[in-house]
């Protein structure tokens, strides 16, 4: 097993948007490849054509460039072991198909729906097994001439796997250890219907699996029921050295009350599950995304990564080349992993802080703009840089800073009734004459000047600077009062303190 390339897969179905879990998924497999110098492959799982809807291949691909999770082969990558595309692969799977059969490792079945129902009608938890299948329509069954003449006359039929009762079937996984499972509790599962010529995931999957030469299988906990039925089939076609590794990851669990994470979750609670915004071109619907909700790719890659995983260590900010460097899939948790959305605006928080007053600022003009403001971008990256520690995201800055570039027109009643005093207007008037008298209108050359007068004039400091910042903001927030009236410049200054007096 040593001796083989690493090489792993994400293998989506294009039935609509990608679930965070998926992506979590792909990371890992990512994260796996890279530092064993290995290879990713994307596949795309497209067997099942009720559940194709346009534009979901395009949208899984976006998703990844945004993230900056990049593919080493696949659909729109190249690669020699296409095609990549399982509804392209038609030929290839019919050619397994025949040899299980042939080597009377499965068998036909001409059960219908009717017939099924009525047997699960007549047994209570009927399974389709070594223990009913002698009593249903199929070639075990039926005598060669009749199922040769059911096929030639088009009847509808599927392949089913044939399972020994009686076999211990060990899965090892990187994740949960040996799992033992009996073969009696596993049915006779369909590998292929001849209504669309198609093998059903079980098949398609081992059979790309080997072919693509994949030495792990890195996916969610809720393939763990497959994995014996997969071993089997591997030893059912003697490919049991090219068996990959199994890692069945944790999954990703309510933020909160129990169960796995649903769309419904992130509707109630306020926050995206899915890494773009989704249009469903069926009902119209549109679910938000990661990306317009203002998230950081690498802050949603930083998030992700921790849920479920942890690199034994206190750090918890990590680039995408300093996890691939920490990562170790024996680290991954047995059990489900809390979806802490509010770690997540943590997390694009934390980033914001640490990217430039300048790059935040390119982020932040065109918002200014919107607002019908023209600022040059070096007076909104002085903006920035006073107000980016309160924000978790670029939009949130304009409720909060939107007074530096516009005067206010309203005074919060609340503040007003506390902050402005009888005695306001008069300190106020003074304080404008303070200020008209510098030539310096630095931050340190207001500071000297005020606190002087105010030592002088013995005012409270804090009554002073609680109405000139109702003046300058008309509210009660924001940062140093000097900061803001350098910002401003004297004239702004002095002209709102006038316009506040005649209104207050």
């Amino acid at each position: 097993m040593s001796e083989r390339k690493v090489r792993v897969r994400f293998a989506p179905s294009p039935t609509g948007a990608l679930h965070i879990g998926g992506v979590r998924t792909a990371l890992y497999n990512y994260l796996f490849a890279r530092q064993h110098g290995g290879d990713l492959v994307f596949r795309i799982e497209d067997t099942d054509s009720n559940r194709f809807v346009p534009g979901a291949e395009e949208y899984i691909l976006e998703s990844f460039r945004w993230l900056g999770i990049k593919f080493d082969e696949g659909v729109s990558f190249g690669g020699d072991k296409g095609p990549y595309r399982q509804s392209e692969r038609r030929e290839i799977y019919k050619k397994y198909v025949m040899q299980l059969l042939e080597n009377d490792k499965a068998y036909i079945a001409f059960d219908t729906p009717e017939e099924l129902e009525a047997k699960r009608a007549e047994i209570q938890n009927f399974q389709y097994d070594a223990a009913t299948r002698l009593q249903m329509r199929n070639s075990l069954t039926l005598s060669k001439e009749e199922v040769d003449e059911l096929v030639a006359d088009g009847k509808q039929y599927v392949v089913r796997f044939k399972i020994e009762p009686g076999v211990e079937v060990h899965v090892h996984d990187l994740i949960r250890g040996e799992v033992v499972i009996k073969s009696d509790i596993l049915d006779d599962k369909v590998l292929y219907k001849s209504a669309d010529e198609l093998p059903t995931y079980h098949l398609a999957n081992i059979v790309d699996d080997h072919l693509m030469e994949i030495s792990h299988v890195i996916r969610g906990e809720e393939w763990l029921p497959s994995a014996p039925l997969h071993v089997l089939l591997y030893e059912a076609f003697g490919w049991q050295d090219t068996m990959p590794q199994f890692a069945h990851l944790p999954l990703l669990l309510k933020p909160e009350g129990k169960g796995k994470l649903s769309k419904r979750d992130g509707d109630r609670l306020g926050f995206p599950v899915f890494p773009l915004e989704w249009h469903d071109p069926k009902t119209g619907e549109v679910s938000s995304g990661y990306r317009e909700s203002g998230y950081f790719p690498e802050a949603v890659v930083n998030f992700l990564a921790l849920l479920g995983w942890n690199p034994g260590t206190e750090q918890e900010m990590f680039t995408l080349d300093e996890l691939v460097q920490a990562f170790d899939i024996s680290r991954c948790s047995k059990a489900g992993a809390k979806f802490d959305f509010q770690k997540g605006m943590w997390f694009n928080h934390e980033y914001i802080l640490q990217k430039s007053n300048e790059e935040i600022a390119e982020l932040f003009a065109p918002i200014v703009a919107n607002n019908g403001v023209e600022e040059p971008l070096e007076r909104v990256t002085e903006v920035v840089r006073m107000m980016k520690d309160r924000v978790s995201f670029v939009k949130e800055l304009w409720p909060l800073c939107s007074f530096f570039f516009i005067a206010p027109t309203t005074y919060d009643e609340k503040v007003k009734k506390k902050r402005w005093k009888e005695y306001s207007p008069q300190q106020m008037t003074e304080l404008c004459e303070v200020l008209a008298g510098l030539d310096d209108f630095s931050i340190e050359s207001q500071e000297a000047a005020v606190h002087a007068w105010i030592e002088a004039k013995e005012y409270k400091l804090g009554d002073v600077m609680n109405a000139f910042r109702l003046c300058l903001v008309g509210e009660g927030k924001g940062p140093g009062m000097f900061d803001i009236s350098a910002f401003l410049g004297k004239e702004e200054t002095l002209k709102r303190v006038e316009v506040a007096l005649k209104n207050l």
